[in-house]
């Protein structure tokens, strides 16, 4: 097998000779197979990484990959056909109830499970959502779990809206110390995600029509399906969302609710101008509608960044504005504690709705969160993120200034962790997307985003989740030979 040889090709090979091992039997090392094969480090281990996803061999840190033999399970019984008309029973052309008739039932998740996929360790990680476990603050969130499993009480039934002393903190955090919101105005929550669900649900019925920027988190746009709700698209320029175009899309759809991101939105990067953010505010008033702020971005700020403006929560006396916080994108994907706050009949609505959802976040994970935002280490973790969050934007826009400098916008983000690049017209960005992948590079598509047809192609990527510096210097290198594959 000559060097160019393909990580494919020396699957084969492998899954040939593993015929000739007995089941736990240990394969040669990579270094044996680079000599053997004469193939490069990488190539074994994409090889490898195939393997296992197979389910042919498993990886045991420091002691090998051992020959694995599937163990045929009991053959399945039974005819579950019948579960084809029971799924689509009410979704299809017999029923014109409701504005899902004609399509399925269950929600589209597709632009979630994109995002959330794990690509193989071979791969270039230009696609995820989450630190990096390097960027992690593991020790912090070690020590705040231990502190808490200590605490009399953590295995207690917690309060339903969220133990006291946790949502006392995120109003101070969300409004500040002398802010318009009180603990009472808090409803804790499983991240993020689950906050949103719970506010979308809560805040207008099935068949309405929800208002949402354009582009938008995919999240938004699943939940929003799920609920039986009509996503509508209001765009999103360089200042953030369109205000004369939201008060346009208010009067023709008569929506009661406006999902958006005003800092370090996502996938654009942009933040709401002053100017927009007041408009916001008034425009949504007017229409006797909420604004649900998703402040997802919040702890994700660069150093070196200008002042963040304040949230638009902490501007609303009225009850307006439903925010979202989460600590989940600035921690780990498993601390996954969050905040919804409301004023009003509006925090009735969304207690009673998680209530029935869930009950309650566990005591435990919220005396965890509570240790750890009060203990030092808190913000010397969010300092380090900062720097960190900055030398990797400016390796990756370094990178595309010198590989992709056509694609990369005049504004650069100050905050989050992700770049929006428009690709040339008539690109097909999914196929790019499949072959960036298959060449050891995993983005992102635009047309996620998306809820009506995107103006464009468009790739996202992250720059949380590589392993370090070099990895996005050598994604962007590797995009750039993808895209003159594909595109010429």
């Amino acid at each position: 097998m000559q060097q160019s040889s393909s990580a494919g090709n020396l699957a084969d090979t492998l899954r040939r000779d593993l015929r000739h091992y007995s089941e736990g039997e240990k394969l040669p090392s990579n270094r044996a197979l680079m000599e053997r094969y004469q193939v490069s480090p990488v190539t074994v281990s994409r090889a490898i990484a195939v393997l296992v996803a197979e389910g042919a061999v498993t990886s045991r840190p420091g002691a090998g990959v051992f020959r694995v033999v599937p163990h045929a399970g009991p053959e399945p019984s039974g005819d579950v056909s019948w579960q084809e008309v029971a799924l689509s029973a009410g979704s299809g052309s017999g029923s014109d109830s409701g504005p899902a008739a004609g399509s399925p039932r269950g929600p589209d998740a597709s632009g979630l499970l994109a995002t959330l996929a794990t690509p193989p360790l071979d791969v270039i990680d230009l696609n995820g959502g989450y630190l990096h476990p390097s960027l992690q603050p593991e020790r912090a969130l070690a020590g705040a779990l231990a502190r808490a499993g200590r605490r009399p009480g953590t295995w207690d039934r917690p309060p339903v809206e969220g133990i006291a002393d946790l949502r006392a903190w995120f109003a101070r955090d969300i409004a500040g110390a002398d802010g318009a919101l009180a603990g009472a105005d808090v409803l804790i929550t499983a991240g993020g995600q689950s906050a949103l669900t719970t506010a979308l649900r809560s805040l207008t019925a099935p068949g309405a029509a929800v208002l949402v920027e354009s582009p938008t988190y995919p999240g938004t746009l699943a939940v929003a399906r799920a609920a039986g709700l009509r996503p509508v698209p209001v765009p999103v320029d360089a200042d953030g969302v369109r205000t004369d175009l939201l008060e346009e899309a208010f009067h023709a759809t008569r929506a009661r609710v406006f999902v958006c991101q005003p800092l370090f939105q996502n996938p654009t990067g942009t933040t709401l101008s002053p100017e927009r953010r007041l408009e916001v505010l008034r425009i949504a008033r007017a229409a006797g509608a909420f604004v649900v702020e998703d402040d997802f971005a919040r702890r994700l700020a660069h150093a070196g960044s200008s002042p963040l403006p304040q949230p638009l929560a902490a501007q609303d006396p009225d009850g307006v504005v439903v925010h979202i916080r989460s600590l989940t994108k600035a921690t780990s994907p498993n601390l996954r504690v969050g905040a919804l706050t409301a004023r009003g009949p509006a925090m009735e609505r969304l207690r009673a709705s998680q209530v029935v959802d869930s009950f309650f976040v566990p005591r435990p994970l919220q005396e965890t969160a509570l240790e750890l935002v009060g203990s030092p280490a808190w913000r010397s973790h969010l300092r380090a993120l900062a720097d960190t969050l900055r030398s990797r934007r400016d390796a990756m826009v370094t990178a595309l200034r010198q590989e992709l400098p056509d694609l990369l916008g005049e504004r650069i983000p100050q905050g989050g962790y992700h770049l929006w690049l428009r690709l040339p017209a008539g690109a097909d960005e999914r196929a790019l997307a499949a072959t960036a992948l298959r060449a050891g590079v995993a983005v992102t598509p635009g047309r996620p985003y998306f809820a009506a047809e995107p103006p464009a192609p468009y790739l996202r990527l992250s720059y949380i989740s590589a392993a370090n510096t070099d990895q996005l210097r050598e994604g962007i290198r590797q995009l750039r030979r993808t895209i003159a594959e594909v595109c010429h």
